[in-house]
Parts: C-alpha cells; structure tokens; sequence
C-alpha cells in the first residue's frame, strides 16, 4: 500500500499503494513494463509504461475493473482505455488517478467507497463525483482518499472510527475535505485509519485509533488529524490493518500500534501507542505495512518481512510468523515492496514483478492455486 512522497503527476512506493517498473512473462519476467504496483486484499493491480491498468486476482464485486465478476488468474485489463498516473487496490474496490486528474474507483460501494454519490458497486472505473484534480489516491477496505495537486486531502465512504478526517462519524458518498487545512506531500490509508506527510516530515494519523494506530501516545478514535508524537521527519508512510510504519529519509524505520502477530517487529508481541525502532541494523529504502504483517527493502535491495505468514506472506519458505525482519528467499533484488492481507508484492531493481503468499484467486499472477511461500514472477498481461 506504498504511496510516493510528493504530489507530482508520477509514480513513485507507501505508499503505499506504488512500485516502480516491473516487468514479467508466464515463465518467468518478461518484456511488459508496468511502472507501479499495488497489492489489494485479493487482488493486485498495475500500471504499464503508456498509464493502461491492468488488475488481477479476486473479482466478486467488480475490484478488477473488467466490467464482469469473473476472477482473473494473470494481469487483465481494466476497461474503458483510461490513461492512469497512479492507481491503488483496497480490499474488495480499487482507485486510480487518471493522467487529467480525474478520479476513478471501481468495485464494492456498499460504504461509499466509490465517490460517485451512489452505493451500488461498479465493474469499471467510475468517476468520483467531486470535480478535484487528483494527483494520488488511496483504497482501504471500506473508504478511500485522495489527495489534491494543491496537497489538500479528501476521503470518502465508510467513516465509522472517523477514518475521513472531517470531524464525523457519518459516512460520505463523495468526497470530503480532510479537516485541519492542512498541506501534505502524500496521504495513505489502512484498514480503518488514514496518514498523511507534511513537506517537512510531519506526520498526521486520524481514524481507529484503538490499538495505538495512530501514534499520538493514545488509544482513542481520532475524526481529524492528530500528530504523530516522537519529533521525527518521516520520508514515507505506510498504514497496515491496525498498525502503522513510517521511513526517515536516511532509512530509520519506526512502527506503532497493534503487534499481536509481531508485525512491528520489535521482537515481541507488545502493542505501541508511539513509533518504535524496527532493526536499528538495518538501512530501508522501502515499507509497506499489509493487515498482519510488514515488509521493508533494505539499501542492498533485499526485502525483510514481519508479522503474520498463515498464507507464506512473509516469503521465506514457510508459514512460521516472525516477530522481526526475516529476508524473503531467492536472492532477488528489490527497489520497492507493496503488502496487502494476505500476499506481497515487489518490483526488482531490474524492473521485474514478482508476488509471495496467498493465491487462492490467482492474486500472484501466476495462475489460482497454492500459496507460494517465496516470490514467483507475475505474468505478463
């Protein structure tokens, strides 16, 4: 869920939500470049060289963007021939910000997440109601934000623990200004909280704030943005299920909130309502927080993973959870990573696509089947 760290109309992490240049081929990495990556619940998206999105994996209410409901086991394009400059996948709908600024969503609408005014869900992408020039969006399971190319935020659909930051608790089916007139350079979400940077590494949270999510030293709910506590100038963001990471620019790596499953890999299980260290040995250039678990690129390229690993997440060759950096298997180099519930994600530094964990509904790329429990190479669209 890696998102880039500035508000130009390019890709960058995360994003957070995502991954820069991936190629790959059935039998292995191929030809076809995709220039971002993001990992959804089921489901995983992409965006090629020319902005032509392309989506896979779990496609019961229409996360896919192909205009039907049937499951896709290899990268698929998204209907409607849209120009993308970045794109997000939540868990059953996905986001993207078209070339021209228009907002797009697509899938399950029930919360709103969509922003078209409606709770029906859609099968291909569908322009979010409020005429705003996006120049990045972000998909959670159940709302969405966006962020403006004035740096303004907007969220939208479900705002039970106010996830949308506008001071309520009442859901929207367009978007709404995030409260605190603030200007970010990135806005990330996660299951039911939402992030954001200021240009001077400020961090915000706001949302469920129930296991410490939101870093501010309290376990409340937080319906606008709330400063993370600790002085420190973060480079990127990235929230998780109910726990949160944040990247200084010289790769100290800082995670806060819910560890039952160690996914703040601290090396124990131990809840954090403010940022503590992860692995003061270790040098990250990458984050990305999923629902149980995280994983990192380190400055080498080599990608360590935390946290749960019921479905081999972690990409290390078993199903053991780990309650601190473990590296992922095949001796790979990665520039960027991008965790979602169940499978992960990553682009190699020589621009190849490669997936780890759950594949039930083909989520890998690589065809529906058995987990893999270390990367495998997508396929390409």
């Amino acid at each position: 869920m890696t998102i880039p760290l500035s508000v130009r109309r390019v890709t960058g992490i995360a994003a957070a939500f995502l991954l820069a240049a991936c190629q790959s081929d059935p039998s292995g990495p191929g030809t076809t470049a995709f220039v971002s990556l993001a990992a959804g619940g089921f489901h995983t998206c992409g965006l090629s060289s020319a902005g032509d999105a392309f989506c896979w994996g779990r496609n019961t209410e229409g996360q896919l963007g192909t205009g039907s409901t049937a499951h896709e086991s290899s990268p698929k394009a998204v209907h409607g021939g849209h120009s993308f400059a970045h794109i997000a996948a939540g868990s059953p709908h996905s986001c993207a910000a078209a070339t021209d600024g228009t907002g797009y969503c697509w899938g399950r609408n029930n919360d709103g997440q969509i922003g078209d005014s409606s709770i029906f869900d859609r099968l291909v992408p569908t322009p979010v109601a409020r005429p705003i020039d996006f120049v990045q969006v972000a998909a959670a399971a159940f709302h969405s934000c966006g962020l403006d190319a004035g740096g303004s935020g907007h969220c939208w659909g479900d705002n039970q623990y106010g996830e949308l930051g506008d001071g309520t608790t009442t859901e929207k089916f367009v978007p709404v200004p995030v409260m605190g007139g603030l200007q970010f350079t990135s806005l990330v979400v996660g299951l039911a909280h939402s992030c954001a940077l200021q240009s001077d590494g400020t961090a915000h949270c706001w949302g469920r704030g129930l296991e410490g999510q939101i870093g501010d030293g309290s376990s409340i709910n937080r319906v606008e943005p709330a400063e993370v506590h600790g002085s420190i100038a973060f480079a990127s963001l990235d929230p998780g299920g109910n726990h949160t990471c944040g990247l200084t620019a010289d790769g100290v790596l800082y995670c806060w909130g819910k560890n039952d499953f160690g996914q703040l890999g601290t090396g124990s299980t131990s809840r954090q309502v403010l940022p503590v260290l992860v692995a003061d040995t270790i040098s990250f250039v990458d984050v990305a927080a999923g629902l149980d678990h995280t994983c990192a690129v380190d400055t080498d390229g080599a990608v360590h993973c935390w946290g749960d690993n019921t479905h081999g997440q972690l990409g290390d060759g078993t199903m053991e959870g780990r309650l601190s950096p473990t590296r992922v298997l095949g001796g790979l180099r990665f520039r960027s990573v991008s965790s979602s519930g169940r499978h992960t994600c990553g682009v190699t530094t020589g621009g190849e696509a490669w997936c780890w964990g759950n594949n039930e509904y083909g989520q890998l790329g690589i065809g529906a089947g058995d987990p893999r429990l270390e990367p495998v190479p997508v396929r390409s669209p």
